[in-house]
Order: C-alpha cells, then structure tokens, then sequence
C-alpha cells in the first residue's frame, strides 16, 4: 500500500483564477437557459401576435356585420313605430265605435236627433223630444251607467213640439 501525502501547503487561487473557472465552468450553462428563454419568449411573442390579429379581423366581421345589420335595425325600428300607431288607431277607432254603438243602442226612439257632434271622447248632442219623461228617463240611464264620466244637460227648453234640448257626454269608459 502506497499513500501519497503532499506536505507542500496549497495554492492559493486568486480571484481572476476564481471568476475565470466560473466562467468556464457555470457561466455556459446560465447563457444556454437564458437562451432557452429568450426562445421561448420569442416564441410567446409570436402566439400573442397571432392572437392580436386574429381578435382585429373579428372585430372587422363584427363591424361589418353591423353596416350590413344596421339599415335592417333602422326599418325594423320604423316597421315598429308604425305598427304601434296603428295599434293607438285601432284602439282609438275600437274606442269611438263602441261609444257610437253604446250611444246608439240607448237613445231613445221617441226622441229625435237633430245635431250630432263628436270630437275626441266627446258627444255634443242637440235634438228634440215629445215626451219630456221619456229625455229624462235617457238622462237618468245615461247617469246611472256611468259609462260617460261626464253627462251634463246643458239646456232644455219648451218648443210647441216637445222640448229642444242640449246634452254633452264626455271621456267614455268602457267599463
């Protein structure tokens, strides 16, 4: 058996000695991981460019889409405004024939209808009546359904026929 000893004290390294075993020796590996990221990185790079241009060409089909959408949104919004007013029409028309049909229905035959006026919810009527019970007896229907809001007798008068009188219906609810 054989030993070696070395009496001889060791060497001191200096510190360029130092720096350059690490360089030599650890400084590689930290410049191929930093490459190694860079790489990656640039790579990354590349995936978010692509996603930045796909995300702008769907905003241009979404703007597209809505310059060809929009003057079918416009029409639809006027097909819209028009189809209510002819629903407010309609429903004013339904209104005014159903106070036609209720006026109609409860004057009596004994009196006559001379005037006739109708403005809105409102029925101005001047006529004349042989029977001075058989206007009340309409006057007091009238009242007693309450189907105007409003049943004034504006005048009544004697004639040598009968009685001339005045009547205003207003605002007709269709109770």
């Amino acid at each position: 058996m054989r030993y070696k000893i070395n009496l001889m004290h060791k060497k001191e390294i200096s510190l360029i000695d130092r720096i350059t075993f690490f360089g030599l020796n650890y400084l590689r590996y930290i410049i191929v991981i930093t490459q190694l990221i860079v790489i990656g990185v640039f790579f990354y790079r590349f995936q978010i460019d692509q996603r930045i241009i796909d995300l702008k060409e769907s905003v241009e089909q979404k703007k597209e889409i809505v310059k060809i959408v929009l003057p079918l949104l416009n029409e639809a919004a006027k097909i819209d405004k028009k189809t209510s007013i002819i629903d407010e029409t309609l429903l004013q028309q339904k209104k005014f024939s159903g106070m036609v049909d209720y006026f109609i229905a409860s004057f009596p035959e004994t009196v006559t209808l001379t005037n006739m006026e109708i403005k809105g919810g409102a029925i101005k009527i001047m006529g004349d009546a042989s029977d001075a019970k058989h206007l009340q007896s309409f006057y007091t229907t009238l009242k007693k359904e309450n189907k105007f809001k409003t049943v004034d007798l504006k005048s009544i008068k004697r004639t040598e026929t009968g009685y001339n009188f005045v009547l205003l219906l207003d605002k007709f609810t269709n109770i």
